[in-house]
């Protein structure tokens, strides 16, 4: 997971409109009818999709996953019909954010759905989860908090909730050495919920730390010889392997977060990009 910055302006007018006005129709609504009206207008949100995609270069916002290698869905962070606290306790969710792009997150199906981790055959998935943690208020459809609520999801569009997770050296995401207190118990529900440890994930974040491994080794070596022969020196390809380690790092590389951690943990953190290598969003 890394932050993902949300930007509306990459989002046509007429489709706010239109959501805004889905918003109003919604509102006038009894509430039994609600629901399928909600239903019934499904395809309004995915239009979004392709917009939710420009901000985060085409890949998931919870594991990262390219959109070449995972189907994805529009998520509503907040379930619009049903939203599960607990194994025992369920309830009507947040229907007023149904047409709500700030609700919206591009999830990979397989963090988005419910399905069977291969390896624990644990049921894994954010399906309608939305968990809080013990003590905060929970928002209703007449009392709309949701802001002062305390949701135990770590959302990748708040970066004090990125800053929490990280990846360690087997390639599983883990809580990041600032995480502490209730954090421990938000990253460890998030990683269940959005299936951030299957194995097809862990493997794929193994292969770019793998390479990360092999691009620095190349590079050391590399700069071995330089030292040594002063003739071949400045026909080196160094500057080459720095600009693919620092390549594999910008937000726009499918599982950046996995290629940062390992240049950190080899002692080369210089080479994690900066933001000015940040490339602009896709459009």
């Amino acid at each position: 997971m890394i932050y993902v910055k949300r930007d509306a302006g990459l989002i046509p007018q007429e489709l706010l409109d239109r959501a805004v006005e889905a918003q109003r129709a919604l509102e006038a609504l009894p509430t039994a009818e609600r629901e399928e009206f909600i239903k019934g207008k499904s395809a309004l949100w995915r239009e979004f999709k392709a917009y939710l995609s420009q901000m985060s270069y085409g890949k998931c916002w919870y594991s990262e996953s390219p959109e070449v290698q995972s189907f994805l869905d529009v998520d509503h962070f907040r379930p619009k019909l049903e939203a599960k606290r607990t194994e025992t306790e369920v309830d009507s969710g947040y229907a007023w954010l149904a047409f709500s792009w700030d609700n919206f997150r591009l999830a990979a199906q397989r963090s988005n759905r419910l399905s069977t981790n291969e390896d624990t055959e644990e049921t894994e998935g954010k399906g309608s989860w939305f968990p809080l943690l013990n003590g905060s208020p929970k928002a209703s459809w007449d009392n709309r908090c949701e802001r002062s609520e305390h949701a135990i999801l770590l959302d990748p569009t708040a970066r004090p909730d990125v800053d929490l997770i990280d990846v360690d050296g087997s390639a599983k995401m883990c809580p990041s050495q600032i995480c502490v207190g209730s954090g421990r118990e938000r990253v460890q529900k998030s990683i269940e919920l959005y299936g951030l440890n299957l194995p097809r994930l862990v493997g794929a974040r193994k292969r770019v730390m793998r390479d990360i491994i092999d691009l620095h080794t190349s590079m050391i070596e590399l700069v071995e010889v330089g030292q040594n022969n002063a003739a071949a020196a400045d026909n080196l390809p160094i500057d080459r392997l720095v600009e693919q380690l620092r390549r594999t790092t910008l937000p726009d590389s499918p599982y950046s977060r996995a290629a940062r951690a390992q240049l950190i943990a080899l002692g080369a953190s210089i080479f994690c990009a900066q933001p000015e290598d940040i490339p602009q969003t896709i459009t």
